[in-house]
Formats: C-alpha cells, sequence, structure tokens
C-alpha cells in the first residue's frame, strides 16, 4: 500500500515538474517570438534609413558639383570684364581719339557691364553668385540630412545587435534597450527627412 502511494506521489510531482517546464519553455519561445518581429522592424527600418541617406549624399555630391561648376564660370566672367575694362582703358589713353576709339572703348566698357549683370540670360556675375550660393544651400541642407541619417542608421544597427544578443544570453534587459536605440534610430531618421538642419551634431 505504502509503495502505491509512493509511486503515486512521484508521478504526480514529475507531472507537474514537467508542466512548469512546459511554461517555461513556452513563456521563451513566446518573447525570442517578439524579440524576432523586433528584429525584423529594425531591420526594414535601418533599410529605409540607410537608403535616406545615400539619396541625400547623392544630392549633397550633385549640388556641390553644380556650384563649382557655377563659380568657375563666375570666374571666367571676371576675368573677361577685367580683361575688358583693361583694354578699354589702355587704347583710350594709347590711342588718338577718334569714332572708332570711341566706339570700341564704349562697346568693351558694355560687354564687361553685361559680364557683371545680365537678367535675361541669367548668366552675368552678379546671376551666377546667386545661383552658387543657393546650390551651397541646396548642398550643405542635404549634407545635414546625410549626417543624420547616418546617426540613425548607426543607432539602429547597435539595437539590432542588442536584440540580437537578448535571444541568445535570455537577458531581457538588452531588447528593451534595444528599443529604446531604435526609437533613437528612428527620430534621427525622421530629422533627416523633415529638419536636417534643426539640429547640429
Amino acid at each position: 500500500m505504502e509503495a502505491h502511494e509512493t509511486h503515486e506521489t512521484i508521478h504526480h510531482t514529475a507531472h507537474h515538474g514537467h508542466g512548469h517546464g512546459n511554461d517555461h519553455d513556452e513563456g521563451k519561445t513566446s518573447r525570442n517570438k517578439k524579440i524576432a518581429v523586433l528584429i525584423s522592424v529594425l531591420a526594414m527600418l535601418l533599410a529605409i534609413i540607410e537608403a535616406g541617406g545615400k539619396s541625400a549624399q547623392n544630392t549633397s555630391l550633385a549640388a556641390n558639383i553644380h556650384a563649382n561648376d557655377l563659380w568657375a564660370f563666375y570666374q571666367a566672367k571676371h576675368i573677361r570684364s577685367t580683361m575688358l575694362r583693361t583694354s578699354a582703358d589702355a587704347l583710350e589713353l594709347s590711342a588718338p581719339a577718334s569714332e572708332a576709339v570711341t566706339k570700341k572703348v564704349a562697346d568693351w566698357r558694355a560687354t564687361a557691364q553685361r559680364y557683371d549683370s545680365e537678367p535675361e540670360s541669367g548668366e552675368g556675375r552678379k546671376e551666377l553668385a546667386a545661383k552658387a550660393k543657393a546650390e551651397e544651400a541646396h548642398r550643405d541642407y542635404a549634407l545635414s540630412a546625410y549626417h543624420l541619417f547616418e546617426y540613425g542608421a548607426a543607432a539602429l544597427q547597435i539595437a539590432i545587435v542588442l536584440a540580437s544578443a537578448s535571444v541568445v544570453t535570455g537577458m531581457l534587459v538588452l531588447s528593451f534597450v534595444a528599443g529604446g536605440l531604435g526609437a533613437v534610430g528612428i527620430a534621427f531618421g525622421l530629422l533627416g527627412w523633415l529638419a536636417p538642419t534643426l539640429i547640429h551634431l
């Protein structure tokens, strides 16, 4: 009789012990699934932010090249303008006064003036300088966005590493830190799209 009761007790204890083990395994599996979803979301956001960063970088490079071209054109206009004014002064001083000399000097000075400002074509020095400065502003805006996207991508990459480590080590706190870093990365990404010049890092 006692042997039978002892056998039932052992069986009952083993059964309940096995049940608790299942509960623990199910809880761990559920937690790991949630972390896996978190990693997937972070990876998706990382891809989007890296694409935004690449686009901003390309825009910045293109604007910088355009600004350099405009400044080179501006410099060429400046050199031509200076040469024409110098030639007009030299001709006026060295040649005998005549209608032909006066007309040539007037033409050179008019051309030099047109090089300084030509609103019709937008290719005077004044207009070229304005365009170049606008391109530089566009370049700086895109460059600020690129830097914010880079910070956002770095935060998301670290978040993915921590979330993965949380699965391996079972340290739940790492997944919370990963979530926080993910939020920081998203914030940087939104700033890159909406207000790149709002903060300077």
